[in-house]
Formats: C-alpha cells, structure tokens, sequence
C-alpha cells in the first residue's frame, strides 16, 4: 500500500486551537496529568489488593491501561501545538499516530463489550460465573480486544496511505484523524469513506447491540429477585460501566456519523471530549460508584498513613536515642 503513495506532503500543520491558547495548555495539561495518575493509581491497587483479583477488575485494569494510551497518543501533541506558532506533524508521524489512536480506541470500545459480557454472567448466571469467566476466557476476551483493535486500525491506516497528498497541507485538528485528512487529499476517497462506515458501522452497531442485549437480559433476571435490596445490589454494579459505555460510544457516534466539514468545531468538541475528557473520568467513575473500589482505596491509603507514621517514629525515636547516647558520653568524659 504505501509503494502506491505518490504524495507530495511530507508534513502537515495541526491548526488545533487558536484562541484562549494559555488557558487551554493549563486545563489540558492538569487534566492529562490526572488521567494518567487515575488510571496508574487503578491499575496498582487493582494489582496489589488480593480482593480486586476477580474478572470485573481484571477488564478495569485494562480499561485503564488503554486510558492512558490513547490519551497519551494525542494529547502531548495537543499541548505542544498550544505552545508554538505551527503546530508541524510529518507524514509518517501523522499516520503514525492515527494508527495508535484508532487502535487503542477500537480496542477500548471492544473491551466495554467484554465487561458487559462479564456482567451479564456475574447477574445472570450467578452458580456459573468463575467456569465463564475463568482466567484463560477473560484473558482471551482481552487478547481478542486488542486483536481486533490492531486490525482496525491497520485496515484504516492502510487505506490512508493508498491516498495522495498534493496540497494543502493544513489540518483542521488537534491530530491526525480520518475525516480532516480525507478532505486534504487530492485521490478519490469513496474506498476510504466506505471503509470508514463499514467498519466504524460494524463495530459500534455490533458491540452496542451485544450491550443492549446483556443488559436487556441482567433486568429481566434483576426484576426476578424478590427483595427490592437484592435488586439494587445487582444493579449496583452495572452503573459505572454504563456510564462508561455512554460517554464513550456517545462521542464515537458524533464525531463519525457527522460529516467533518460541516461540523469541524463540533468534531473538535466531541474530539476532546473523547480523547481528554473520558480517560480522566472512567477511573473516578469506577472508584466513585464502586464499594469494593472505595473500600480498597480506603485500607491502602490507611495503610500509606500507618507506615508514614511508623518510619516519622522510627525516625524521632533513631534522633531522641542519638541525643541520649551523646548526653551519655559527655557526662562520662565529664567524670573522666
């Protein structure tokens, strides 16, 4: 694909965001700073807390991950961009990055599915939950993810470099995406259009419905428990993750069933909201709406608290030992 490239661009410039620049750099850069501390912090006590070491969490710590990476594949170029005139990406740096963007993205919106399959189990089939759910399925649920998510992208990637560039070369983003680059290119675009739709179409319809449907059925098995306590407690542990579900398909149908040139600021709005502001919120979302979570944040940081104390004694009593022995020896040499 790429020998058929004849393109005469060897880089593009990022327009990204010309007003209010200061102001920008500093809310994207605390932001960016909180995703990836978040979702760190996550993926460490979900590691280091024996009780989290169930499939729910193992998804979790995988959602995390790829908060990070796909923010990370985005916005330190947006926060450079804030900081200098031109914001210049090359070619190969361009389709470099859409590449990990669309490949993290697509296997995070897969990875939802595979949490609403677990849920469904968990709810649903309850005396059946850890043979479903074994180590080796949900280890090939996240494997299958990542697959799919890599295949995506390079099925996207390589349409983009079947294209010719031949000027401009300006950018109306913050990154390298598929719709801005297709209005820059001087080829034919109707393949990659129709491979956009066919496979952005397949995957959102594909994994919403899966979604729908296991959660259609976690109600009816939900509404057959007879205590309205039970009832709330099984439901309990679904509402993160349709709150994650709704942010982030939610984006995903905006920014690409819209056409980018007639909505170019509104792609750029549901662009941050996607890749900025969703990464940050998925762990607070868990952590906030999750007892096992909250309870396990609780215990390490009461534990943090008890060693910073016990090293503080140590310390003080290290000193007031020290003191005593050099008050000893003075009064020995003063006898002497």
């Amino acid at each position: 694909m790429a020998g058929e490239n004849h393109s005469s661009v060897t880089e593009f410039v990022l327009l990204g965001f010309t007003d209010l620049q200061g102001l920008l750099f500093v809310t994207f850069l605390l932001i960016y700073i909180t995703t990836l501390l978040g979702n760190l912090g996550m993926i460490i006590l979900i590691k280091t807390n024996s009780q989290l070491h169930v499939p729910m969490y193992f998804f979790l710590s995988h959602l995390s991950f790829l908060d990070i990476c796909y923010s990370s594949s985005t916005t330190p170029k947006l926060l450079s961009g804030l900081l200098t005139e031109r914001n210049i990406i090359s070619f190969n740096g361009c389709i470099t990055q859409f590449f990990f963007f669309a490949a993290f993205g697509t296997t995070e919106g897969v990875l939802l599915t595979a949490m609403a399959y677990d849920r469904y189990v968990a709810i649903c089939e309850p005396l059946h939950y850890f043979t479903a759910t074994s180590h080796g399925v949900h280890v090939q649920l996240v494997v299958g993810s990542y697959a799919v998510g890599s295949l995506n992208a390079l099925v996207h990637t390589s349409a983009l470099l079947r294209l010719s560039f031949c000027g401009p070369n300006l950018i109306d983003h913050f990154y390298c995406e598929i719709p801005p680059l297709l209005l820059l290119s001087c080829s034919d675009t109707w393949l990659n259009k129709i491979v956009m739709a066919v496979c952005v179409g397949f995957i959102v319809t594909t994994s919403v419905l899966a979604i729908v449907v296991s959660y259609a059925c976690i109600l009816l098995s939900a509404w057959s428990i007879p205590s309205v306590e039970g009832r709330h407690k099984a439901l309990s542990t679904c509402t993160s993750h349709l709150v994650a579900v709704a942010l982030f398909y939610g984006s995903v149908a905006f920014l690409y069933f819209h056409p980018f040139s007639r909505h170019a600021n509104q792609g750029k709005a549901a662009s941050i909201f996607y890749t900025v502001v969703t990464p940050v919120l998925n762990p607070f979302i868990y952590s906030l709406r999750n007892e096992e979570v909250r309870s396990s944040l609780r215990r390490a940081t009461n534990k943090l608290q008890s060693c910073t104390y016990s090293h503080r004694s140590c310390s003080n009593q290290t000193r007031a030992d020290a003191t005593c022995h050099s008050g000893v020896s003075s009064r020995s040499q003063a006898d002497t």
